[in-house]
Order: structure tokens, then C-alpha cells, then sequence
């Protein structure tokens, strides 16, 4: 796979369909025709009350559309916003960039909220702020927010109020590549799986643990070196962490391993 350079100014949906493409999964230009067909037809739904916009938006798009949570939650598939619009079914952040891009052709600002393991829209009209399931489309409150975060943390987290702070364009794009990985290694996908941490290290180059999830994904494609090199990289640079022993002992292994050269 060649290596892509990722770059810091981002149009949405255009880079997400480059990244996509680059990884081997949805058709960049397949992608484009339907979302360029949404793009159009949410116009009808422009009317002059904007609380009437946004629900005519919601209606439009899980009622007449029909999108909703993909069956495989944690696939490729769901997690790749080009496959989405196609087959109008996703997760959590797809569904919520496909809803925000439509929203902003009416006018409309949904912002992206980060939870743990979920991805929430923002809406703020007349001081009327609104959370929104994009699973669903259905209205959230705080305290259901907070469930959310509970179910992904365990019941004693707490609700910290940077969930409820906007995410950037490239944080939003740094989740899709992360559940993107996930889903390229749940279906065996290790070289797609290994290029997603090779772009997410272009972005955040002092996260660590991306370095010990790609020497895991070189270990499963026989990269015994590279994956080495990592486990090294991540022991030199965290050397108080609690599992900094337990790499140690996966870096002895590694070293007593053969390499498999590709």
C-alpha cells in the first residue's frame, strides 16, 4: 500500500473518501455520486422556521431514507462513511457526519460530540440546545448522555465536560480511522488495519498506544522487526507505565522469533 500524507486542511466528505479509497474499501467516485445525490435532494426540506428545518431533516432521513445502525455494529462497513451513504446504514459517527453534512446544506449546525464509544450531535437554535441519537434520531438528555458514558466506562464514570465540547474536523476523522482499524482487524485486514495506525501517527505521532497496536497488527503479517521496533519505541518512551514489563517479555519473544520477510 503506498504510503498517503495526510494534511491538516480537511473538506468533509471529500477526505474521508480519499482515506477510505487509499485503504481498500469503498470506491471513492461511487461514493461521491450518492452523497452529491443527498446533497440535492435534502434542499426540498428547506423551509423558513429552523427548529421545522431540523425536524423535517430527522423525518426525512431516518423515515423516508431509511438510514440506521448497521447489524454488524463494529465492521468496516459501518465504520466507512462512503459505504454508509450507499447502503444508508452505518455507526454512530458515520451516521452522525452523513446527518451534520446535510444539516449544513440547510443551514443547519449539528456539531459532533465525542463520547466514549459513541458519537453524538449537538444542536443549538435560540438557545434551545438539543443532543441527538444519530442511531436514531432521537432526542437525548443529559442525564441519558451520561448513561452512555456509563455503559462504555462502567457505572462509577463520571460525565466530564469535555464530552460536551465540539469536536474538531480532524478528531472526527481521527475516530473514523481509529473504528475503521478496529473493523479491518475484527475481519482480518491487517494490512488496511496497519495503514489506519500508520495515518493516525501522521496526526498523533506521541500516543503511544498506537505504537503497541501496530506492532501487534506487524506481529499477525510476520513483520517480526517492525513490530519490535515499536514495542522498543513504546518501552524507551513509557518506561513508568504498569505494562512496560509485560512488553519487555513480548520483546524477548519477538527477538527469538524468525523474521518472515514479505
Amino acid at each position: 500500500m503506498a504510503q498517503m500524507i495526510l494534511k491538516d486542511e480537511l473538506l468533509l466528505p471529500e477526505s474521508v473518501f480519499d482515506i477510505t479509497q487509499h485503504l481498500g474499501f469503498s470506491n471513492k467516485q461511487s461514493a461521491n455520486w450518492a452523497w452529491l445525490e443527498l446533497a440535492g435532494s435534502v434542499l426540498s426540506h428547506y423551509v423558513v422556521d429552523r427548529e421545522d428545518r431540523l425536524n423535517a431533516l430527522v423525518k426525512w432521513f431516518y423515515g423516508d431514507l431509511g438510514f440506521c445502525a448497521r447489524e454488524a455494529y463494529f465492521s468496516v462497513e459501518a465504520a466507512d462513511l462512503g459505504s454508509c451513504i450507499l447502503t444508508r446504514q452505518g455507526n454512530s459517527t458515520t451516521l452522525a457526519t452523513v446527518l451534520m453534512l446535510l444539516a449544513k446544506q440547510l443551514d443547519l449546525v449539528l456539531e459532533p460530540l465525542l463520547l466514549p464509544g459513541n458519537t453524538v450531535l449537538c444542536s443549538r437554535i435560540d438557545k434551545q440546545v438539543r443532543y441527538i441519537d444519530p442511531l436514531t434520531g432521537r432526542s437525548l438528555s443529559r442525564h441519558q448522555l451520561h448513561v452512555l458514558v456509563r455503559g462504555e466506562l462502567g457505572n462509577g464514570a463520571a460525565f466530564k465536560p469535555r464530552y460536551l465540547k465540539p469536536a474538531s474536523l480532524k478528531r472526527l476523522l481521527s475516530r473514523m480511522i481509529h473504528e475503521l482499524k478496529a473493523g479491518a482487524i475484527l475481519s482480518n485486514q491487517f494490512e488496511s488495519a496497519m495503514e489506519c495506525c500508520n495515518l493516525l501517527l501522521q496526526w498523533h505521532s506521541d500516543d503511544l498506544n498506537l505504537n503497541r497496536e501496530r506492532a501487534f497488527i506487524a506481529q499477525q503479517l510476520g513483520c517480526i522487526s517492525v513490530a519490535a521496533a515499536d514495542l522498543q519505541h513504546f518501552v524507551d518512551n513509557s518506561p513508568h507505565d504498569p505494562v512496560t514489563e509485560l512488553v519487555k517479555l513480548q520483546i524477548k519473544e519477538l527477538n527469538e522469533e524468525l523474521e518472515i520477510y514479505h
